[in-house]
This record gives C-alpha cells, sequence and structure tokens, in this order.
C-alpha cells in the first residue's frame, strides 16, 4: 500500500500543487475565509464527497466514507486561515490581499488534506470505515476555531477515535517530518497589567507615584514565578514584550500598561501560575502606592500526543518515509489550539519540513516565508497513508 499511495500521490502533485497557490494567492484573516470555505466545497463536490459547512461561518467537515462506513471514524484536521502581514518577494502566486498573507504554511494544510482526500477516494474501496475532513478555521486568533467547532457541535453524531493534523516546519528538510509523544506544544495565555497612580512632573518624584518604575519592578518580580516558584522540571516561559508608559522625559504618566505571555507544558501549574501573577502584581503595586489591574486571557490549552497514537503513527511514518526520513523532536513553547481537541480526542500532531534546496525558506509569521512545494508530496501522502492505517490498522 506505501508504494500505490505515493504512486497516487504523485499523480494528484499537480493539482494539489495548484490548490496550495490558489489558497496562496487568495489568503483570508480568521474568521473571515468565505472564499477560501467556497473553494474548499467546490473542491469536495469534484471528489463527490459530502459535506456540512458553516461551523463557526466557514468551517467544513467532509464526510470520506470506505466500505462499512459505520466501522470506525477518524479525523484528519487541517487550518484555513491566514495572517496580517504584507507579503514580500515576487512569486508568480504572491498574495493579491493587501495587507494579508499566508505566512504559516495554513495553505499547505489545507492543500495537503485535499491531496490525502484525492488518495483516500480513489482507494475508497479498500478501506473501512469514515474519515472526517476537518477544515477548520480561526487558528491564529483567540478563542481559536477548534474550540468553536467543537462547541457548534461538529462532530455530533460523527465523534472520531482519534484526530490527526500536521504543520509546517521550515527548519526540516523538505521530504522529512518529526513526531513528539506526549506534552508537545505549551499552552498560551495573555497577561495584560495595568499600573494606576498619581502622575506628575517627573522632577518632583516625591509628590507622585511613579508608575514606570513601579511597573518595572512588577516585571522583575514576575520572572520569579519561573525561576523561583514553579519547579525546575516543567518548561514555562513569563514574557512581557509590550509596556506603554505614554508620559514624557519630564512626565510621569498616570498609568502604565504591560502585556505579555504566559506558556507552560502543565495545565494544573498554568493555573497556579496565574494565581501568582495577580498576587505578586497587586502586591508589589500595592507595596510602592498604586493600584493594579490585571487582565489574563486564557490562550490555547497545551498539545498533548496521545502516547499510543504517536507511537503508532511514528511506526506509519518509518514504513512510509525514506530511510531517517522520521525525527523524533523535542517540545516547543508555541502554541496551538489542536490542543482543544487533544484535550477531548486521542490526537498526535506532527511537522513536515518545507526547507528549500536553495535560497531562503524564511521564518513563519514573516513576509519572507517561501515553503518548498516538494513538501506536498510528503505532506499529502504521509497523511493518507496514516489515514488508511488507522483505518484499517489503528
Amino acid at each position: 500500500m506505501q508504494s500505490r499511495i505515493k504512486e497516487i500521490t504523485k499523480q494528484y502533485l499537480k493539482d494539489i500543487i495548484d490548490i496550495r497557490r490558489h489558497l496562496h494567492q487568495n489568503p483570508e484573516l480568521s474568521f473571515e475565509e468565505h472564499q477560501t470555505s467556497a473553494y474548499i466545497q467546490e473542491q469536495l463536490k469534484k471528489m463527490d464527497i459530502p459535506f456540512k459547512a458553516g461551523f463557526v461561518k466557514t468551517g467544513i467537515i467532509g464526510y470520506l466514507k470506505g466500505k462499512n462506513p459505520d466501522k470506525k471514524t477518524i479525523a484528519l484536521r487541517a487550518d484555513m486561515d491566514a495572517l496580517p502581514i504584507q507579503e514580500s518577494g515576487n512569486l508568480e502566486f504572491t498574495s493579491r490581499n493587501e495587507g494579508v498573507m499566508h505566512a504559516c504554511g495554513h495553505d499547505a494544510h489545507t492543500a495537503a488534506l485535499l491531496g490525502a482526500a484525492m488518495v483516500l477516494n480513489k482507494l475508497r474501496e479498500e478501506w473501512e470505515g469514515t474519515v472526517l475532513l476537518l477544515f477548520q478555521p480561526a487558528e491564529e486568533v483567540f478563542p481559536g476555531g477548534a474550540k468553536l467547532m467543537m462547541e457548534e457541535g461538529c462532530f455530533e453524531g460523527n465523534e472520531p477515535e482519534m484526530i490527526i493534523g500536521q504543520h509546517v516546519l521550515p527548519s526540516m528538510k523538505t521530504g522529512h517530518v518529526g513526531f513528539k509523544s506526549g506534552m508537545y506544544m505549551a499552552s498560551g495565555d495573555e497577561v495584560y497589567i495595568t499600573v494606576k497612580g498619581k502622575g506628575g512632573h517627573a522632577a518632583m518624584p516625591h509628590s507622585l507615584t511613579d508608575n514606570v518604575l513601579i511597573a518595572s519592578h512588577i516585571i522583575v518580580a514576575l520572572q520569579q514565578i519561573v525561576s523561583r516558584i514553579v519547579p525546575a522540571q516543567i518548561p514555562t516561559v513569563l514574557s512581557f514584550g509590550k509596556v506603554i508608559a505614554n508620559g514624557a522625559t519630564n512626565i510621569i504618566p498616570e498609568k502604565v500598561e504591560i502585556a505579555g505571555t504566559l506558556r507552560t507544558m502543565n495545565e494544573e501549574w498554568r493555573a497556579i501560575i496565574k494565581s501568582k501573577i495577580k498576587e505578586i502584581a497587586t502586591n508589589t503595586a500595592k507595596a510602592m502606592g498604586a493600584d493594579c489591574d490585571i487582565d489574563i486571557k486564557d490562550g490555547y490549552p497545551v498539545v498533548h500526543n496521545n502516547e499510543l497514537v504517536t507511537e503508532k503513527a511514528i511506526s506509519f511514518s518509518k514504513e512510509y518515509m525514506s530511510e531517517g526520513a522520521t525525527e523524533l523532536m523535542d517540545i516547543r513553547m508555541t502554541a496551538e489550539d489542536f490542543g482543544y481537541y487533544s484535550q477531548k480526542y486521542p490526537c498526535t500532531f506532527y511537522r513536515f519540513g518545507v526547507e528549500q534546496k536553495e535560497g531562503e525558506t524564511g521564518s513563519l509569521h514573516t513576509p519572507q516565508f517561501n515553503l518548498n512545494e516538494d513538501s506536498l508530496e510528503t505532506a499529502a501522502g504521509l497523511l493518507a497513508y496514516l489515514g488508511y492505517n488507522f483505518m484499517q490498522n489503528g
């Protein structure tokens, strides 16, 4: 079956690349993927694959049925949204939409899922069960399309036994894939702190609360949560990337705004850390004569790759890929709303390499990102092979 899936994938590769280029040229922001959704629906109609659309406005579930469709159900997921980035470079399929770009590879994810659907559709008499083709909006924006689609009952009547997702990785060689069993990607919360006090003339600090200084003390004090409170074996990051003190050289402002991100691999400690942030920030401000408002917006949960599912996926990948092309990966402190699926269903979320042979691939979320389209053969083919094997042997 490895050779057959590889052969069929190669037959469809031009179509898969054409799909990716169309999506890349016509990117849409989170919760606005209307044309993208319509295009995907057209592709499913061409394959005579029934679907339901309109989840969170643009989300789609395709129902790819083999023999005995009630025997087993699994889901394959791709995200559809693009980013508010102006693309650089001069590709023949550069984004037509000003200030919007597929800078995170979601065009490739969607094209690969449609490609895998083509392959499995052609082989549908040779496997049993139902494959849900999950096209999800709004991975890039809280609260995330994954959470909202499940809240709208996207799996109602078709609960999957497991879900598989994949993501581009610019630093990995094209033709390679990477897996990590267990905790893989961190939770991601947004932290907003506002220090409020009496502002005034900077030459008279004794007559006011120096809110800039207080904000600085809060930032320094909060670093001890990671270094002195959280157990050392739990990966945790607390970083602040935004400080707004709208004063002047001789003006201490009445308020200072701080914004940052909290990442961790442990859901229990995630709650403890948020409590500690509020406690330390409030007490530090109070001790220095100011007030402090704290707003922590819950982001995506930890992505947990089910150990049994992931070990099977690694085994299947080693069967399908060339020698040494299946890598074992380390944890990542980036976040993904795939974590919502992994909290409820057995899941595996893996990476496929998109590194250019020549020239710069660019980093994710940058105007220079430009993936190697040869990677789509691996992405679509392996996804189809995993889907087939989990239906037959998983």
